[in-house]
């Protein structure tokens, strides 16, 4: 693989959620998008949410060249990757599929076009195994929803993804703005889901053993560590928590109750009565608010959190 070639057409394979909020982004960033979908109004779907998404995408600043009108839509697969320089995989989470496809991209696709899969739940190793002929330009570049927004993409090669696939999309990804991370092994659920699914694991805990309400436990979070860690890491504020000792003194002072409290955490089991208590809870904590304006909302103060980091991000 030739790490010369500049990546500026993107073919977009399934253009649901995360399929739309990456296309709105590469606009953003100024690239040409073929996109390619086969169910029913896709292309109607998918030109809504990038319209919808723009006045933010706007104000978190546009590229030279960014324009709505970069958008290209087929349901012929062939044409969508014909041309294209990179593609971004979004179809469904079914291994079977995702072989087969891989199958279809690697007899279509030059060698040099790296297949990158926004797969949150499948590993590369299972998926590549379709892609008889060019295993190695196929890599996991996993998003965190919505992409277009949140700025960070997780890295995953499989057992046969080379070194320079995994150098040309980091430096890919990173050139459009994300914060890329990578994973040095495969693990189901990759490193951000997985963050999420230990912490989500404590609060239904809390919640169905009646110790909190969703409400006091979402207060708990967004305007407690949340607040924090929308600034820095786990291991950051662990230094910054040691206080002049920094790390060191943070284990030293703290080793002890942490692991204490270790012992204690729970494993909830989501029976349908348990669920019932975390959704009657949680409708509670919603009011009358409709999924769209709590979806308003967040994005409302997350576009404020990004541009905050921006200005105190250090020069790269």
């Amino acid at each position: 693989m030739t790490d010369t070639k500049p990546i500026r057409r993107i073919a977009i394979i399934g253009t649901g959620v995360i399929g739309a909020s990456w296309s709105s982004l590469f606009l953003a960033k100024g690239l040409q998008v073929v996109a390619t979908d086969i169910a029913p109004n896709a292309e109607a779907a998918l030109r809504k949410f990038v319209e919808t998404a723009w006045p933010a995408l706007k104000r978190l600043g546009l590229s030279p060249g960014a324009s709505q009108s970069n958008l290209t839509f087929t349901p012929d697969i062939a044409q969508a990757l014909a041309g294209s320089d990179l593609v971004q995989e979004n179809g469904p989470e079914r291994i079977e599929f995702k072989q087969k496809l891989y199958g279809q991209l690697d007899e279509l696709l030059p060698p040099d076009v790296i297949i990158a899969s926004s797969s949150s739940g499948l590993t590369m190793s299972e998926i590549q195994k379709g892609a008889a002929s060019h295993p190695e330009r196929c890599v996991i570049a996993h998003p965190f929803n919505p992409p277009h927004l949140i700025p960070l993409t997780e890295i995953v090669g499989g057992a046969k993804t080379s070194e320079a696939t995994i150098r040309r999309a980091t430096e890919f990804y990173t050139s459009i703005g994300q914060r890329t991370v990578r994973l040095n092994k495969e693990m189901p659920g990759h490193v951000a889901n997985r963050l999420q699914a230990a912490l989500s694991r404590e609060v239904y805990y809390l919640v169905a053993e009646g110790v909190v309400s969703a409400a006091d436990v979402d207060t708990a979070l967004s305007w407690g560590p949340g607040l924090r860690w929308g600034v820095m890491g786990s291991l950051m504020l662990n230094h910054l928590g040691g206080g002049p000792g920094g790390i060191e003194h943070f284990f030293q002072q703290f080793t002890g109750p942490m692991t204490a409290w270790w012992k204690t955490l729970g494993s909830p089991v989501l029976t349908p009565d348990v669920q019932k208590k975390l959704i009657d809870s949680v409708h509670a904590e919603a009011g009358s608010r409709t999924i769209a304006e709590l979806e308003a909302e967040r994005d409302e103060i997350l576009l404020g959190l990004i541009e905050l980091r921006k200005k105190a991000a250090k020069p790269s």
